[in-house]
């Protein structure tokens, strides 16, 4: 395919997007707080500015879950939660995304168990071993009845509904090595540290991203929920909003929520990438849903729904 590029690296990125939350520090339980901030002064922050992406450091937790594969027999999930997280400094705050690996690994197995045929999940993993992993989740939501995850992971497509809480102007694309500022945050590409874009980005592997504070997210879903009850409320996108909106809603309010369109940059390729305008096409949509133009609405939905149902096909491709 020609839209497909190469990915420098020992670990190709899995296909899939990713919908994080970032809480600041001041927000986690002291025990927590104190974990992070030991965390962050010995690793440092993965993102120490708005326009860079995490991109590199997901590809560490790629490159370490694999290892932990090949080096033991499959089994359903880590046998003790992971202490690492994504960091991000903006405006001298440090936020933090727990991976919680072990909790997203349960969340992973349930969509296993519905999704896959019979035969290769009980090849992949035997019936005993998700029983004994389904009695284990239930023994620690027994003692965890809030724990909610700060990473969401869509395979093969970004879900519409995820660009409800972002606008064209939080989109943020860094080429895989190229030269120059990232693009985005209104297109200018004028937002940095002043480094030279070869020294700010060498050896970063490309990134799509849209970054913005959980107030503002949450009041464009909120927008959005209102609107399309009105206008569709049996609609599938108002399901979605609600959903969205709900998990927002588990998180300290001066978080950051980004999307991270991952290893799907692979495969849309950079034409694709630059051209991509998601967030900002439903967001006319439902400014025209808003005044009244429910043609209009319906068809920038049907159109972006359409183009990124084509990218999901892609993973019956051979």
């Amino acid at each position: 395919m020609q839209d497909v590029t190469v990915v420098r690296t020992s670990v190709q990125p899995p296909y899939a997007a990713h919908l994080r939350v970032y809480e600041p520090l001041a927000a986690y339980p002291e025990a927590e707080r104190a974990h992070w901030q030991a965390y962050a002064a010995e690793h440092g922050p993965d993102a120490a500015e708005p326009v860079l992406p995490v991109a590199a450091a997901v590809l560490e937790q790629q490159r370490e879950a694999l290892a932990g594969l090949a080096a033991r027999t499959p089994r359903a999930l880590p046998e003790r939660e992971s202490g690492r997280a994504f960091l991000r400094v903006v405006d001298g705050v440090l936020y933090v995304c727990p991976w919680a690996t072990r909790l997203r690994s349960w969340q992973a197995l349930e969509e296993l168990r519905t999704g896959a045929p019979a035969a290769l999940l009980d090849t992949a993993l035997p019936p005993v071993t998700r029983a004994a992993a389904e009695a284990d989740r239930e023994r620690w939501r027994a003692g965890h009845p809030d724990a909610r995850p700060w990473i969401l992971t869509s395979r093969w497509e970004v879900p519409v509904r995820w660009f409800l809480p972002f606008g064209d102007e939080d989109r943020c694309f860094v080429p895989d090595g190229g030269a120059g500022p990232p693009a985005g945050r209104g297109g200018d590409g004028q937002e940095g540290d002043g480094r030279s874009g070869a020294e700010d980005r060498a050896g970063r592997p490309a990134a799509l991203f849209y970054l913005v504070p959980m107030a503002q997210a949450r009041r464009r879903v909120a927008r959005a929920f209102r609107a399309l009850r009105e206008a569709v409320p049996d609609g599938e996108l108002v399901q979605g909003a609600e959903r969205i909106g709900r998990w927002l809603e588990e998180f300290h309010p001066r978080s950051l929520v980004e999307l991270d369109y991952g290893g799907l940059v692979h495969l849309l390729g950079p034409e694709r990438l630059l051209a991509d305008r998601s967030a900002g096409e439903l967001e006319e949509g439902l400014r025209a849903l808003r005044a009244g133009d429910t043609a209009e609405a319906l068809r920038m939905y049907g159109e972006l729904t359409v183009r990124w149902r084509r990218v999901l096909a892609l993973r019956h491709a051979n």
